[in-house]
């Protein structure tokens, strides 16, 4: 990755940051903000499981640093494979930057706090209820999607 690939990731680590700092220091974590009645609020939760809450009732003694090793893992990963990845993929990098600035908010939380803030609700009145979420999260799944996306417009790079 060059230095511009790095700044996406700064950027969108400082956001969440920022936003996640917003919500603890604004939000009263009884009364959510409801920004699209019906669909779309925002409420405190600390979520103890990975994205979207998944894990989050599993209980035992090392699940804040098992976690916190596997973004360590992944922020490796991703850093490794960036330094190997073919020059010519343009969308290659700044998906590796976007998922890369949404592991690292996470992980920086989970380091400081043992649990990640999350606070975006998305809903459909009384049916659809999609797990809370954050910034990060958001960053993590963006930067997936365009992983698959490059995938697919460059299916002969996966075979070498």
């Amino acid at each position: 990755m060059k230095i511009q690939h790095y700044l996406v990731a700064l950027i969108l680590f400082a956001i969440d940051r920022a936003a996640k700092w917003l919500v603890v220091a604004r939000l009263d974590p009884e009364r959510p903000v409801d920004l699209i009645p019906g669909y779309l609020r925002f409420i405190y939760t600390e979520n103890t499981g990975v994205a979207f809450g998944l894990f989050d009732s599993v209980e035992f003694p090392w699940k804040p640093h098992i976690l916190a090793a596997l973004a360590a893992a992944a922020v490796a990963i991703i850093l490794i494979y960036s330094a190997r990845a073919p020059a010519n993929r343009v969308l290659l990098p700044y998906a590796l930057a976007v998922a890369l600035g949404g592991v690292v908010g996470n992980f920086f939380d989970r380091v400081l706090q043992g649990y990640v803030v999350d606070f975006i609700d998305f809903h459909i009145r009384g049916g659809f209820h999609w797990p809370a979420f954050n910034v990060a999260d958001s960053g993590i799944t963006i930067g997936v999607a365009l992983l698959l996306i490059d995938a697919l417009k460059n299916p002969a790079a996966q075979r070498q």
